[in-house]
């Protein structure tokens, strides 16, 4: 049952334009979409994330090292 979940994880995971969140527990899940810190730290903004289809939270206030990760793989890809 393990490997379903790491591939679950790998198919729904940032790599795939979806943000992660960690909740308090500690345990992580799907976000709405990228927080507008983890876009700066990219050196995009708010609309140049839109017109490239990426998801945005604009509620969110945290930034994650793997979602910066990820869209860094991503920008390039594009």
């Amino acid at each position: 049952m393990k490997s379903v979940d790491v591939w679950r994880k790998i198919l729904t995971g940032p790599a795939t334009g979806k943000a992660i969140v960690k909740k308090e527990s500690g345990k992580t899940r799907e976000g709405r979409g990228f927080s507008r810190e983890e876009l700066k730290e990219v050196g995009l903004d708010f609309r140049q994330a839109l017109s490239l289809h990426l998801r945005v939270d604009a509620r969110r206030k945290t930034k994650h090292a793997e979602n910066v990760k990820a869209l860094k793989l991503l920008l390039r890809k594009k």
